[in-house]
């Protein structure tokens, strides 16, 4: 019997769900679990970001492939149809889920980590790696961090809405190559991909269409805005408002002058602090007590 955790990655998708794997994984590396990635690049890549063994798979339907039956995994991905939930549920003999929709319901057979939900086997709670939770001097007093993904290339086009602010950019690990020179006259620095880190925990204001980068911002002790991208999923606005984090609506010059207004004096929440409560419900759940007492 093995254990898996899947993540759904690319080059339309973004790594915010790679990150969060990367800070369940952090927690979790007395046990041997492979990265399973529908994304063969970021997988190549993972041992980077201390993740002990990847594997890309090319459709989520492929899993079966790799595991076996009685396996263990989490999953996180919205690619889920009912009928492919009920069939892993039914081939994995634990199914962990990761889900970000405030309007999801669990299925019978399966485990659910959610920001929202509460129940039996369902653990509410929000994963950020550990290093944020120190944080470091804002020697970056405003950024700009889209998200890893720009396929259509919508920061390109509207790019003189940062012009006037002299942002920081932080670049995308799946931006094309070269991208960057068509947006360095409107950004004060760009930073490359692997300045992620650095960039994230020591910006004063981050203004970012990445979910994950704004809770990480937030916990490093940043003002982070969030701009809702057209091509990503509206799930997080309902935690975002609950935390008082200001939300720009697309590429909306107004919105994004009255955000960075309101984020210098803005009364943001504390975010609970749950990454032991997500530990101990993957280890109860796997049946993995016994290894790491609590």
């Amino acid at each position: 019997m093995r254990y898996f955790y899947y993540v759904h990655t690319g080059h339309r998708i973004g790594l915010d769900r790679f990150h969060r794997a990367a800070a369940i994984l952090n927690e979790l590396q007395d046990i041997d679990i492979t990265l399973l990635c529908s994304d063969f690049r970021i997988a190549a890549e993972a041992k980077e970001y201390g993740i002990k063994r990847a594997v890309g798979v090319d459709l989520v339907r492929n899993i079966p492939q790799i595991a076996q039956h009685g396996d263990k995994i989490i999953f996180d991905s919205a690619e889920l149809n009912p009928t492919l939930l009920n069939d892993m549920t039914q081939f994995f003999s634990t199914f962990i889920r990761i889900s970000d929709d405030p309007s999801d319901t669990k299925h019978p057979n399966e485990f659910l980590l959610s920001p929202y939900l509460e129940g039996e086997d369902i653990c509410k709670a929000v994963m950020v790696h550990e290093r944020y939770y120190e944080q470091l001097p804002k020697t970056i007093p405003l950024a700009f961090f889209f998200g890893d993904d720009d396929y259509e290339k919508d920061l390109e086009a509207n790019q003189s809405l940062f012009a006037p602010y002299k942002m920081d950019l932080l670049m995308g690990f799946y931006h094309f190559l070269g991208y960057e020179n068509s947006l360095k006259e409107s950004f004060e620095t760009i930073h490359e991909t692997e300045d992620y880190d650095d960039v994230i925990r020591k910006s004063e204001v981050l203004v970012s269409g990445s979910p994950q980068a704004v809770l990480q911002n937030l916990i490093s002790g940043g003002k982070p805005i969030y701009l809702q991208r057209s091509d990503y999923p509206r799930d997080f606005i309902p935690l975002f408002e609950s935390l008082n984090i200001p939300i720009i609506d697309g590429f909306s010059p107004e919105q994004l002058m009255q955000a960075l207004n309101k984020a210098s004096s803005n009364s943001y929440h504390i975010i609970d602090k749950s990454n032991s409560e997500v530990i101990k419900f993957i280890r109860k759940t796997f049946d993995l007590v016994k290894l790491k007492p609590f």
